[in-house]
């Protein structure tokens, strides 16, 4: 008989094991959703009314006339806690990378629906304020927040930094971004209604792990041999690897938008893995026949969490942190202003009609219609 802790190490390590269980969080939005929706009714006293397509997408749209208004807010999650633990080991500040994740989380959002990015506002809730008596810390977090906002060209309006003794864990803190976007010209808006068969699949490379499954590689560490200094590649850490800035794709949907391209669907690929693909609620098959390749620290987590790949891409971005939905005609075109921007890019796939379904030809994965509800 093996030992207790060889029998451990080599059981499979799932999402839920390490914490979150979406099949308890997702009612909650979905009732959320459905209260959200009865008030949308006020916006008619200011003269403006919602986009309705626009609920249980990434990014919230309201008609004003001339355009529309996009908004998003979202927090950065756990992945502080990683450079907190790898700041101990190394001597050296990780915010400046966890600023630019914290904006990409809500900027890569609020891009879903064809806004423009346009106000960032900050909330920094710290365990006590001694969190900010660090000053190199601190400054990191600032300087690297304002690096962000230029290379995504927003404004940052302002923020809150509370000191939450007793709420937040001392020597921690929470992090989270608000964007509001502008949707102008109107014909920018993608909320799927242009979606359907035919329409290319446009896969964006990720930098990592992102900002999301943080929990899961979190508890792997307790695996390890060496912890978070446990090399993935040589000279290159676990912890090190985690760090690894979320991409910024404001740049290329920008761009996309001079070049004449205006994508009929987006989906930032995030929680829930390659299951956002399925995000649009229209049935229609959806057939990977290209995937990108599997980011180094990544397929480490897979590896040493024994997840087979249906686990790994139900979880995990695997190596692709967006995804845009093309007219056929303009899908090489897409990945050519994606590379002009120096995120990588590839045509992976085709829209098909059919039962709602994501199918990754090349690894032998489905997944259904109740594999993703979030609405």
């Amino acid at each position: 008989m093996k030992p207790i802790a060889s029998e451990a190490q080599s059981a499979t390590l799932s999402y839920e094991q390490a914490g979150v269980n979406y099949d308890l969080i997702d009612p909650l939005k979905v009732s959320a959703q459905r209260a959200a929706a009865a008030t949308a009714g006020h916006l008619a006293a200011h003269g403006f009314s919602e986009v309705k397509a626009s609920r249980g997408e990434s990014a919230y749209v309201v008609d004003v006339g001339p355009f529309y208004i996009a908004s998003i807010v979202e927090c950065l999650g756990s992945k502080a806690m990683v450079a907190d633990e790898m700041a101990r080991l190394t001597g050296k500040s990780w915010y400046d990378g966890i600023a630019q994740d914290t904006i990409a989380m809500a900027v890569n959002d609020l891009i879903t629906v064809g806004a423009t990015p346009l106000v960032v506002q900050a909330y920094w809730a710290a365990g006590g304020s001694d969190w900010f008596g660090d000053a190199r810390r601190a400054q990191a977090l600032v300087a690297g927040w304002k690096k962000a906002c230029d290379a995504c060209g927003v404004a940052w309006g302002g923020g809150e930094t509370p000191a939450l003794a007793g709420i937040v864990e001392a020597g921690r803190i929470d992090l989270a971004a608000s964007c509001t976007g502008l949707i102008n010209p109107k014909e920018r808006l993608s909320v799927g209604d242009k979606l359907g068969p035919g329409d290319a699949i446009v896969l964006l490379d990720s930098s990592g792990i992102h900002a999301n499954g943080l929990s899961l590689a979190r508890k792997l560490v307790e695996r390890l041999p060496q912890g978070w200094l446990t090399p993935v590649l040589p000279g290159l850490s676990y912890g090190e690897a985690l760090l690894a800035p979320t991409v910024l794709y404001s740049p290329v949907t920008e761009a996309l938008w001079k070049a004449g391209i205006a994508p009929h669907y987006c989906a930032n690929i995030t929680g829930h893995g390659w299951r956002k693909l399925l995000r649009h609620p229209a049935a229609l098959t959806y057939r990977v026949h290209t995937v990108p390749e599997v980011t180094p620290v990544l397929r480490f987590i897979q590896q040493h969490a024994h997840q087979d790949d249906r686990e790994a891409y139900s979880t995990l971005n695997m190596g692709a942190g967006f995804a845009l939905f093309v007219a056929a005609g303009d899908a090489q075109r897409t990945v050519d202003i994606a590379l002009a921007q120096g995120v990588g890019a590839r045509v992976a796939g085709v829209v098909e009609a059919g039962p709602k379904q994501l199918l990754i030809d090349p690894l032998g994965i489905r997944f259904s219609d109740d594999d993703l509800q979030l609405r």
